[in-house]
């Protein structure tokens, strides 16, 4: 993969230097080698890759917890089922619908009809999701997912119809998700990141870790810690950071690279 490294506004008087970090892939590079290093994919195309605090569920580890029971039982009257892109029959009344969804949920226009279009016509999508009432069949959701069969699926969008809210059918749908693909012998499910007090309930899975910027970390209240550090301006970047260091890594940078770390080959650039 060649690494690049896109600035943003830095923050001279701390020396605070941001860049995000892009990768793009060669050729004979799979997908899933970019997820494990913690990237995610910034086009639909999978051309060029982000790296963030990505989530996953460790699928080997997952075991259902009394709470994923409890979303089970509150939608025993849905069945899904899993549907190739190419058979996936994206119709101008599911336009509709996934439309209305993502401006409820997301924004008015924050999705537009061009972009979700990208998202059912491209590489990202290689697989769906459907959601339907088991008696009438009516359909109440879908998922779109990329699938990297044996090694991992990423869950990207889900749309449902929100008159299901009180049976928590969005968090049945990501449950069900992992619960479906650790039966299937997949070893990684992907969820998107995770920045926000928001976006913790990507967490509620046995087995579930984040790339901290160095390795998968299982330890939650790691994460917590740096969602809550999120909350406010800072002057140090987190590694230099003694309460974090001292409270997850006993105050030393060398226990934080023992875990694990990146190790890429880096060409020089070319003379000009």
């Amino acid at each position: 993969m060649k690494l690049i490294f896109s600035e943003t506004n830095a923050d001279y008087e701390h020396y605070i230097f941001p860049y995000a970090i892009w990768a793009i892939p060669e050729p004979g590079e799979a997908p899933h080698e970019f997820f494990a290093r913690g990237f995610l994919p910034s086009t639909k195309e999978l051309d060029r890759y982000y790296l963030c605090r990505s989530v996953r569920v460790n699928l080997k580890k997952f075991k259902p917890s009394s709470e994923n029971r409890r979303i089970f039982k509150k939608n025993t009257d849905i069945q899904f089922e899993l549907i190739e892109r190419a058979d996936f029959y994206y119709n101008p009344a599911r336009r509709d619908f996934f439309k209305k969804y993502a401006d409820i949920r997301f924004g008015k226009n924050v999705m537009s009809f061009q972009r979700l279009d990208n998202l059912f016509n491209s590489p990202i999508t290689s697989h769906s999701l459907r959601y339907a009432e088991q008696d009438s069949g009516t359909e109440v959701g879908v998922a779109t997912l990329f699938l990297d069969a044996p090694v991992m699926a990423h869950y990207y969008y889900a749309f449902y119809d929100l008159n299901y809210y009180e049976q928590n059918l969005g968090m049945f749908m990501m449950t069900s998700a992992v619960d479906f693909f650790a039966s299937r012998g997949f070893d990684f499910l992907y969820l998107g990141s995770c920045y926000s007090r928001n976006a913790l309930y990507k967490t509620q899975f046995e087995g579930a870790e984040f790339f901290n910027g160095g390795h998968w970390s299982h330890n939650l209240n790691e994460l917590k810690a740096m969602i809550q550090r999120d909350q406010k301006k800072q002057d140090q970047h987190l590694l230099e950071t003694d309460d974090f260091l001292n409270k997850f890594y006993d105050g030393r940078l060398d226990a934080f690279l023992q875990k694990g770390s990146l190790r890429i080959q880096i060409d020089s650039p070319s003379p000009a």
